[in-house]
């Protein structure tokens, strides 16, 4: 660091700084939050971490500085986090008619409580509906209140709770549904939902999941709202528990997930808003060894969180290794709850 001036040598302080940070980043997805459940907030940030690297990378780059070596091996070790949150290349291949397409969406109850000043809203969901066609529907954070024209569904399955606001998840099917379930979290008002779908010769087991929420943000505008008001000690220890909190609740409801799963013998589909990203412990408890559909075919940014200032991917649709991803979507453009549409186009061909 003899060769740095006072200027660059504050710089790759803070450049090591984040180095340690990201690389921690890199292992929490391997640790169970229950063990280091504060350390675990930074797997929600390490998207921007990485991009920070990046800048540092090419802030040494400009100045023929050896010290671009270090952020430069944290990309490189990167790389495979780097492709759950951004896809350069989109994936489209020919529709054949033994192609089925699922939809998952998180419709925070219809707007039940006007959170959208959109009074067509239904009207637009129903329509968005009828354009995609989805070939099964999972909804989470659904509510009997709405709306919304179901009737190009046959089959469906919906279970619904609560004392005052009655919400919960439905999956809508145009194949013969032979069974359905629910999976209740203990000391929560999260759930889980199952159903097993005849198609043609094949069975389908198709979860719709909604995690416990890591209420960063009631509403969007609270992160906004307390810089304003200049963060406290007081709200910063408030929010980071909080957030311990559902990390250590996700991890439980993950490990159910994970075991109901285990023992079924049909290929799956799981469909949801799991409140955490795609370099968490939790994501990797679900996915298992199945297919995230937008790592296999999606683009750009992924997100499906209105969250701002912060493209969010924390819903997901994950599919058998016996179906093969023709296509992924995030329609970010459809803005009719907190939560974007995502839609996969899959086939029980194989990739080959």
């Amino acid at each position: 660091m003899k060769d740095l001036n006072w200027f660059n040598k504050v710089m790759f302080g803070l450049n090591i700084v984040l180095t340690v940070l990201t690389f921690v980043a890199y292992i929490l997805p391997f640790l169970a939050p229950k063990i280091f459940p504060l350390l675990s907030v930074l797997t929600l940030f390490l998207p921007l971490m990485l991009i920070m690297n990046l800048l540092f990378f090419l802030y040494w780059l400009l100045q023929l500085k050896k010290q671009l070596f270090v952020s430069g091996l944290v990309l490189l070790l990167g790389i495979t986090f780097i492709n759950k949150y951004y896809r350069v290349s989109k994936t489209d291949l020919p529709k054949m008619d033994s192609d089925f397409v699922v939809m998952s969406y998180n419709v925070r109850l219809f707007n039940l409580y006007d959170w959208i000043n959109n009074p067509n809203l239904n009207e637009e969901i129903s329509g968005f509906i009828k354009e995609q066609n989805p070939d099964i529907l999972c909804l989470q954070e659904y509510s009997n209140t709405n709306k919304v024209d179901f009737r190009m569904y046959p089959h469906k399955y919906k279970f619904v709770e609560g004392k005052n606001t009655k919400l919960g998840q439905a999956i809508f099917s145009k194949y013969p549904i032979v069974n359905e379930g629910k999976i209740d979290f203990p000391n929560s008002t999260n759930n889980a939902v199952y159903v097993d779908l005849k198609r043609g010769k094949d069975t389908l087991r198709v979860y719709s999941i909604h995690l416990q929420s890591v209420k960063i943000t009631p509403d969007v505008h609270e992160i906004d709202d307390n810089i304003s008001d200049g963060v406290t000690k007081d709200r910063s220890k408030r929010m980071l528990n909080r957030l311990s909190i559902a990390f250590k609740e996700q991890q439980n409801q993950a490990e159910i997930i994970k075991k109901h799963k285990s023992d079924c013998k049909y290929p799956i589909i799981i469909c949801g808003d799991m409140n955490n990203s795609a370099f968490s412990f939790v994501y990797r408890s679900i996915k298992g060894d199945l297919n995230d559909t937008f790592e296999e075919a999606g683009s750009g940014f992924g997100n499906t969180y209105s969250f701002r200032h912060f493209p969010a991917r924390i819903d997901y649709i994950f599919t058998d290794k016996k179906l093969a991803v023709k296509s992924h979507q995030n329609f970010i453009e459809f803005k009719n709850s907190d939560h974007y549409p995502l839609v996969a186009r899959l086939s029980f061909e194989t990739k080959d």
